[in-house]
């Protein structure tokens, strides 16, 4: 199936690594012409580099989503680099194992900031262009099964993920019919987002007392996975390619699942 991407104009956020950069290489072999948009200029200059020879181009906007000015100039960024815009992916996050009582009201906020507020200023700043395009414009939000069925820890990262899906279902009634505004709620997918220092496997092993990959596998048992691994990111970018092409073209408003059967809910 051709997926019609070639000379659409992205922005991914975050998408210097992980599911990020996954979705930045599938769209670039469609032909797409993408805007990577991340706080880590090495990883930046990296996956340039790593793609330079897919059939769409690459550039690459260094910005601090967790703030306004960030998100503005990671879309301004895009602007001037396409001249234009077709799709946005909103990708960037960020989370870490914590109890409910151990977050502060400081660690709540840079949470919200990044994993949904970022959204919502990066969206908010290119919707004037997203509704001037003529190319089947869309918006795919990157979400979280957490989002749906929240577990006792992240709470935070649930929360703002929880949040995202809102907003995703509120924007594609309001930017229908001309928009198209989809989610992915990926369930654990072993990107730096898990294996990184400090990250979730790190926190998953002293929460369980046991090394990284044990925890993880604990973990997983614990929440009864019927495919009994993390995914890949990867298999979350093939469903984020999906959702922005013209394939998708009468899917919005949609949450689809990217995790191994961990939702057991029937809606």
């Amino acid at each position: 199936m051709q997926t019609n991407l070639e000379g659409r104009k992205v922005l991914v956020t975050g998408g210097a690594s992980g599911i990020g950069a996954a979705t930045v290489r599938a769209m670039l072999t469609e032909g797409a012409d993408v805007v990577a948009a991340d706080h880590d200029a090495g990883l930046l200059d990296q996956l340039e580099t790593e793609t330079k020879d897919r059939p769409g181009t690459l550039r690459s906007v260094r910005a601090d989503l967790s703030t306004l000015d960030g998100c503005e100039s990671a879309v301004t960024g895009a602007l001037d680099a396409l001249g234009g815009l077709d799709i946005l992916i909103n990708n960037v996050g960020t989370g870490s194992v914590r109890t409910f009582e151990q977050l502060t009201d400081d660690e709540w906020l840079h949470t919200m900031n990044l994993n949904f507020m970022s959204y919502v200023r990066v969206s908010r700043t290119a919707l004037p262009h997203l509704r001037a395009s003529r190319n089947s414009p869309a918006i795919v939000n990157n979400a979280s099964d957490l989002a749906r069925q929240p577990e006792t820890q992240p709470i935070d990262y649930a929360a703002s993920k929880a949040a995202v899906l809102a907003v995703t279902k509120g924007l594609s009634r309001a930017e229908g019919p001309h928009i198209r505004v989809n989610a992915v709620a990926p369930g654990p997918i072993w990107t730096p987002f898990w294996t990184k220092p400090g990250g979730f496997a790190d926190t998953l092993a002293e929460l369980h007392g046991m090394e990284p990959m044990a925890a993880v596998e604990h973990e997983m048992k614990l929440r009864q996975l019927p495919l009994q691994r993390l995914g890949t990111p990867e298999e979350v970018a093939n469903v984020m390619v999906f959702l922005a092409s013209p394939l998708s073209a009468f899917v919005t408003g949609a949450v689809w699942g990217v995790d191994g059967g961990s939702i057991r809910a029937l809606y």
